[in-house]
């Protein structure tokens, strides 16, 4: 029996992600004043800022979404209404990826990391594509690669907040939404497609009390970011676990060891 490993179109892939490079580009050449929103909340007025970088990268967030789509209607195996999974990680991936660009230097480091971007937006589209087949011989490999690539982007995210000084009330909900979405897309895929709401608003609500408690202490961006990856990837390692059946003594021994060892990093790195 002939084994089907199926690839995505060269053209398609080369084509989303030019456009989105193209847009990564483009926040660091065009620049503009920035526009001023005053949003009154429970009698304290909030100021918003937005500038044409914002705007380009969240139009970019919204071509990778529908490029996804268009990108995943080769694959033979694909069902009706499934692209919508695939296009948590990308779109995120392209948020936090503007968001850490524009963090960076304009100085070769910026260019380094828009090379590093490009090459983790290529290893997502790829292996977004492939665990379309859970059949295909590859798809364990695949699941590996997005579930690291989730984690380095929270990583990535939480550090690029950090480094920019966003106030909390903005912290707040980026940490939410990236925290969730990541664990809501390896919860999917590591417990054969199943969808855990609960667990992954719960992650990420942790996640917001965690990222404000340590908001406030006086730690380096890499440090933060260290401090909330431990119990991000602890959770989601135990809510697999636990959702597997395995018994809470065994579940917990994984992302207890994990937590230990990131902790540590943290309190190491300097």
């Amino acid at each position: 029996m002939t084994e089907k490993r199926y690839l995505p179109d060269p053209t398609r892939v080369s084509i989303l992600t030019a456009i989105v490079l193209l847009a990564f580009a483009l926040t660091r050449l065009v620049s503009a004043p920035p526009l001023q929103l005053t949003i009154p909340l429970a009698g304290v007025y909030v100021t918003l800022s937005f500038n044409l970088n914002t705007m380009i990268v969240l139009l970019a967030a919204g071509l990778t979404a529908a490029g996804m789509d268009w990108l995943l209607r080769t694959h033979p195996s694909l069902e009706k209404g499934e692209t919508r999974e695939h296009w948590l990680l990308p779109t995120l991936t392209v948020l936090v990826i503007g968001i850490a660009l524009y963090t960076l230097p304009q100085t070769i480091i910026w260019w380094l990391g828009f090379g590093l971007g490009a090459a983790i937006l290529l290893l997502v589209f790829f292996a977004e594509f492939v665990v379309v087949d859970p059949i295909d011989s590859r798809y364990p490999f695949a699941t590996a690669v997005l579930t690291v690539l989730a984690f380095i982007i929270f990583l990535i995210l939480a550090v690029a907040l950090k480094a920019t000084n966003v106030r909390l009330f903005l912290l707040a909900p980026a940490l939410f939404v990236g925290g969730g979405l990541v664990a809501l897309r390896t919860l999917h895929l590591r417990l054969n497609e199943r969808w855990e709401l609960t667990w992954a608003i719960g992650i990420g609500l942790v996640t917001i009390q965690l990222g404000a408690a340590l908001y406030y202490m006086p730690l380096t961006p890499v440090r933060f970011g260290l401090g909330l990856l431990g119990p991000v990837y602890a959770l989601t390692s135990l809510a697999v676990s636990l959702a597997e059946g395995i018994p809470p003594r065994q579940a917990i021994l994984e992302p207890a060891v994990m937590l230990v060892l990131l902790c540590g990093l943290m309190i190491w790195f300097r």
